[in-house]
């Protein structure tokens, strides 16, 4: 082989490899090694969310379950507020899973909090400080309202460690969702579920073989990433039979 063919191959192989690694974190977020992102000033303007989440809503085990709480088919997510990926799944298949199998009665689902993306940078904080206000929301039956603001919000602006997920942004997010401000103030600025998203991601670790969001457990089953509603109603029928 002459070396003009050696450094071609070299060439096409890196490249492939590169390709490569760019496909393995297309769907998912895992743990990795921390690094760097410029924060940068942003603004609370929101954009247009629904504030009513037309599905029962009830609190079993400081859990607010998504649907009939005596479904055959229990779906448990672990995400991140600030994972494109969960954006992603939230957007493009939960709202499906929630048109065909909430909706009817025949799923119920549970959030809970991973936080991931936060360890990325030194004292990043915006993905539990979201979790944060999420669960605030709650104490006023406004979690999975919540939940969908966020995921929206997020899904405008794409990038993670921006510094968008602030105080201010979560008091606009009450605010339209018609909170008593103060009570959500003082339920976030006392850190009331700081513990609550610790042992939610506790947990995670003892569920799952590998921390990455967003990772989705169907009657205990694991779906990892971001796939396709198509491969979560394959699972979830599975169940149904």
């Amino acid at each position: 082989m002459t070396d003009m063919n050696k450094d071609n191959l070299t060439v096409i192989s890196g490249s492939i490899l590169t390709g490569a690694l760019i496909i393995s974190v297309a769907i998912i977020y895992a743990f990795g090694s921390e690094r760097t992102t410029q924060k940068v000033a942003t603004t609370t303007t929101l954009p247009a969310f629904e504030t009513k989440v037309p599905y029962q809503q009830t609190l079993v085990d400081g859990e607010v379950v998504l649907g009939d709480p005596n479904a055959k088919v229990k779906i448990v997510e672990y995400g991140d507020y600030q994972c494109p990926f969960c954006e992603m799944f939230f957007a493009n298949t939960e709202s499906k899973i929630r048109e065909q199998y909430i909706a009817s009665g025949k799923a119920n689902m549970i959030y809970k909090d991973l936080i991931i993306i936060d360890n990325f940078i030194s004292n990043g904080q915006e993905s539990h400080n979201a979790a944060l206000a999420a669960n605030c929301a709650a104490d006023q039956e406004k979690f999975w309202e919540y939940h969908d603001a966020l995921f929206t919000v997020e899904g405008v602006d794409g990038k993670e460690n921006n510094g968008n997920l602030i105080k201010s942004l979560f008091m606009s997010i009450a605010e339209k969702l018609k909170l008593d401000k103060k009570q959500f103030e003082n339920c976030y600025d006392t850190g009331k579920y700081s513990s609550e998203v610790a042992s939610d991601t506790e947990e995670a670790s003892r569920d799952l073989s590998r921390l990455s969001t967003p990772s989705t457990l169907i009657n205990g089953e694991v779906i990892s990433g971001a796939v396709s509603f198509s491969d979560f109603a394959t699972v979830i029928d599975k169940y149904l039979k």
